[in-house]
């Protein structure tokens, strides 16, 4: 299955607003949440957390992708007697074996180059010696997420989704035991996070949950919070970037899991953590306590399900605490009850030491599956003997605190529709069984006439409705009860078996269609209070037509922070696996008008069906659009650079501090002037700690100007009180005669200066045109050219990019080096990008006698001196030796000068021959272009 990316666009979208009121950027930038109080020890490098001994490629982001030939390493430190990490970078490409063959390749995602039939080298770690450039942790960088990572998070398919349980009860080594409780704890483990869910039973005050290896040394402790679960009797978690070590903790089975209390220190119940399969199908549940209150220190878990045909009944018990004396074999009964009515029971023996049991009761009746439904049955177990133990619990559905939803899209209708309409339902099943669903459906182009819950159908035509929800439907909502329910059909909605369709009068068979899905638990407390925000074609303006659709949920927490997580559905589609397979995705937000195009800035990419994050240092002015409700959220593809689905986003709040300011507007080319946008309220920025004061004005964090030592060549910054000023560096022109404007700093060839006049007197109607850069996450504008900028390791001179605004694609290519003539180029610069002949210079004693003496003197250019009339080319950087220049020394003064050429008189048949032109005939042309695509190759790492 094609896994396209998809593309995450927010917009703000004013209702009302002063057409005449400039535009501006909202300074948004994506955000990791934030870590536990208690820090892993690892390392931080481009807003990314790796843990210690992890190692990595560092991702630039689209264009660049992967530079394979730089590898990253997390070396293990320790200050002042805590573990850190610091991050150490090598390039590797000088390590590369030398080919055996005369014909070696490069493969694609490979440094070195290999023989054609012969495996790539592995890398040895052994091998590895950093010497490159270092960051430490905490630092903050803004490299682009790495897709690479070579780390605990590069696991196989089978363990990339891995379910592990554990059963927590009093340790039967104290006497006498605390406590009676007993605790079921279910984790999800997700590239290096572990999500966990525990339910727990006779045990309260809970104060954490303590992670600790099988010597006893803590590893993690998460805090219970007062709301920090749907459910009163479960607790909901995640312990993130568990590191390498860790990970082979938690495959090898010696993590403990234990439930700390406000009374006690110690653990009051634990347990060891293991891998088990029966969680894959899991549909039912039970913990069972002891029923004697005098014995403490046992207890049970039972993971039931069905059959995938028959209503058969396969269930596990994992048991603790059952004595058997000195025997090796414990017999057990086992009993299936209804209101304290044996219905099933059988004998079982079980080992002393590894007390678990899996078994099968066939065949249960239509009224047994009802019971095992509603959560009427009780499962116990007992020993035989005159003191032989009893333990039981009601068997109830699975209790997780996963969230169950659905996007209900045209392009997942049995008959693929695009009309642009969406549905999104959200599901919670109770542990009497009933399902209670809330659906909202919205941009249908005709009335509903139904909506079913149905199955999988075996044909098209042949589809087997297990609900009707129609009558629950009134104004674009469905919200109802299924109170009747049995064992099968609540297995198939836990198993994602199950599908909500929408029929309209224009479409019979259904217009809209969603599957049943979980949504792992990731922190976000709004899944469970309140509805996600709908996300539809119909909402953009123009309205789209599109198969696609979505939901979201957004909030701001006590911090004034935003988080949000969104879920597509119905885009890649196979008619549109052409297209899709070039999709991007980037996240905007900006403010926009009502009939003029809105400037959008990037908040965050992402590829498959989900998205999620948070954003810190909201704008007061978004905060209040929020507050308002004239804020929305929209998703973007390729096909749909303006939006493809989009909803309104309404947040209640009283917020009162921003702390990043609206950045000016964006010039329509790279290298213009930079204008002040909007102002800030001097009030705002004095309460703002992260201000930035230069010649004597206040500038929020975040913005950027040009200062006034010059306003035309130069672009300032503030970044957390912090003022960056840095010199335009302009990128070379194909033209021969290049021209200075007098509001430019880079010069533009004659040619294009009506078409750029003209251009920015409808920067209005082209404000939506142009290319995004992940490099600096900027946008540019159609027929840009520039010197690329990639955080952390700032301009790159190596590369010319063009934004390409037919397309919208940003194309990067090497700067093409002179050829040298000496034999030991140098790079004068460690930031140039060409290499340069050595100048032979004088000793400084030489120079010294020099100046002292009453001879001419000599000139210094660059960092090299030339004697007195001297002649050169200089070196200019990025572009190497520019030979239609000549320097020469005059009494210690440098003069330069373009080389003078003579009249052309060839008419249009010329061309340029070095510096002047010259008559061309035929064959000269044709060896012309062929030298010029074999020099012109793209840029790649």
């Amino acid at each position: 299955m094609l896994c396209s990316p998809i593309l995450l666009l927010w917009t703000l979208w004013i209702m009302a607003v002063d057409c005449s009121r400039p535009k501006v950027f909202l300074p948004i930038q994506p955000e990791q949440e934030p870590l536990q109080s208690k820090t892993p020890a690892g390392c931080t490098f481009g807003g990314k957390f790796y843990s210690l001994e992890d190692s990595w490629h560092p991702d630039l982001g689209d264009p660049f992708g992967v530079m394979h030939c730089v590898l990253c390493y997390c070396e293990p430190r320790s200050r002042r007697g805590k573990p850190s990490g610091k991050v150490s970078c090598k390039n590797i490409k000088h390590d590369c074996p030398s080919p055996s063959c005369s014909n070696p390749v490069l493969l694609s995602g490979h440094c070195c180059k290999t023989c054609p039939k012969a495996p790539p080298p592995p890398i040895k770690k052994s091998d590895f010696v950093f010497d490159g450039f270092e960051y430490f942790h905490g630092k903050d960088d803004d490299l682009y997420n790495d897709r690479s990572y070579l780390s605990s998070d590069d696991v196989t398919v089978e363990e990339n989704r891995s379910e592990y349980v554990a059963l927590l009860t009093a340790p039967s080594h104290v006497w006498p035991p605390v406590t009676s409780g007993v605790a079921k704890a279910r984790f999800n483990l997700q590239r290096s996070s572990l999500l966990f869910s525990i339910t727990y039973k006779w045990i309260d005050r809970l104060s954490r949950i303590r992670f600790s290896d099988l010597e006893g040394s803590v590893l993690f402790e998460h805090p219970v919070h007062r709301m920090g679960s749907p459910r009163g009797d479960t607790i909901c978690g995640i312990w993130r970037s568990l590191n390498r070590s860790t990970l082979r903790l938690l495959r090898m089975g010696h993590i403990l899991v234990s439930l700390v209390t406000t009374t006690l220190s110690e653990p009051e119940i634990s347990g060891k953590i293991v891998k088990h399969k029966a969680l894959f199908s899991e549909s039912f549940s039970a913990l069972l306590t002891p029923e004697d209150s005098d014995v403490t220190g046992g207890g049970g878990l039972a993971m039931l399900t069905l059959s995938d045909v028959d209503d058969n009944l396969h269930f596990i018990l994992m048991l603790r605490g059952l004595r058997g004396g000195e025997r090796d074999q414990i017999q057990i009964l086992v009993q299936i009850l209804h209101q304290n009515h044996v219905i099933r029971e059988l004998y079982a023996n079980i080992s002393a030491q590894e007390q678990d049991f899996a078994e099968v009761l066939p065949d249960l009746s239509s009224r047994e599956m009802q019971w095992l439904a509603q959560g009427q049955l009780e499962i116990s177990v007992q020993t035989e003997g005159r003191r032989g133990q009893r333990m039981s619990g009601i068997i109830t559905v699975r209790k997780s605190c996963d969230t169950l939803q659905s996007v209900l899209s045209g392009g997942d209708a049995l008959n693929p529709t695009k009309t642009g309409a969406v549905g999104s339902a959200s599901i919670t099943l109770h542990e009497n069984g009933t399902m209670e669903y809330q659906i909202q459906i919205a941009g249908t182009t005709s009335a509903v006439t139904a909506v079913t819950l149905e199955t999988k159908p075996r044909r098209k035509t042949k589809r087997n409705i297990l609900h009707d929800m129609t009558k629950d439907y009134q104004d674009g909502r469905v919200w109802g009860y299924w109170i009747d329910a049995n064992a099968r059909d609540l297995h198939m909605l836990l198993q994602s078996e199950l599908f909500l369709n929408v029929a309209t009068k224009d479409f019979q068979e259904g217009e809209l269609r969603g599957q049943i899905t979980p949504l792992l638990y990731s922190g976000l407390w709004a899944r469970y209070e309140q509805l996600p925000v709908p996300l539809a074609g119909q909402f953009v303006s123009p309205p789209i037509r599109t198969g696609s659709a979505g939901h979201a949920w957004v909030s701001l927490d006590e911090h004034c922070h935003l988080h949000y997580q969104i879920v597509v559905t119905g885009l890649g589609k196979a008619e549109d696996a052409a297209l899709n397979a070039h999709l991007h995705g980037f996240a905007e937000l900006g403010e926009v008008g009502e009939s003029t195009p809105g400037h959008k800035r990037l908040l965050k990419g992402f590829y498959g069906s989900e998205a999620q994050g948070s954003v810190k240092d909201l704008d007061l002015e978004l905060l209040g659009h929020l507050s308002r409700g004239t804020a929305f959220i929209q998703v973007s593809t390729k096909l749909n650079p303006r939006g493809e689905i989009r909803g309104q986003v309404h947040i209640p709040n009283n917020c009162e501090s921003g702390g990043v300011s609206l950045t000016p507007e964006e010039p329509e080319y790279e290298y213009e002037l930079y204008e002040e946008g909007r102002q800030r309220d001097p009030e705002d920025l004095r309460k703002d700690p992260r201000a930035c004061f230069f010649e004597g004005q206040l500038r929020a964090h975040g913005s950027r100007w040009a200062p006034d030592y010059d306003r035309k060549c130069s672009v300032c910054s503030c970044q957390k009180r912090t003022v960056i000023c840095d010199p335009i560096v302009c990128p070379p022109l194909n033209c021969s005669q290049p021209v200075h404007l007098s509001d430019q700093c880079c010069p533009v060839c004659e040619e294009k200066k009506e078409i750029r006049e003209v251009k920015k007197t409808e920067r209005a109607r082209t404000a939506n045109e142009g290319c995004f850069f992940d490099g600096d996450r900027s946008w540019k504008a159609a027929g840009t050219r520039w010197h690329p900028f990639v955080p952390p390791f700032g301009l790159i001179k190596c590369a010319i990019c063009t934004c390409k605004g037919s397309t919208g694609e940003v194309h990067c290519e090497k700067v093409t080096c002179p050829r040298l003539s000496c034999t030991n180029p140098i790079r004068a610069n460690p930031s140039d990008c060409c290499k340069q002949c050595p100048v032979e210079e004088r000793s400084p004693l030489e120079l010294a006698d020099s100046m002292q003496s009453d001879g001419p003197r000599s000139c210094k250019f660059g960092r090299h001196w030339y004697p007195n009339n001297e002649r050169w080319h200089p070196t200019v950087t990025p572009f190497g030796e520019m030979k239609c220049v000549t320097c020469a020394c005059v009494e210690g003064v440098t003069q330069c000068r373009r080389q003078e050429c003579t009249g052309n008189t060839c008419g249009t048949g010329s061309k340029r021959d070095r510096c002047c032109t010259k008559c061309k005939d035929a064959k000269q042309d044709e060896d012309e272009k062929v030298k010029s695509e074999e020099t012109r190759t793209p840029w790649s790492f």
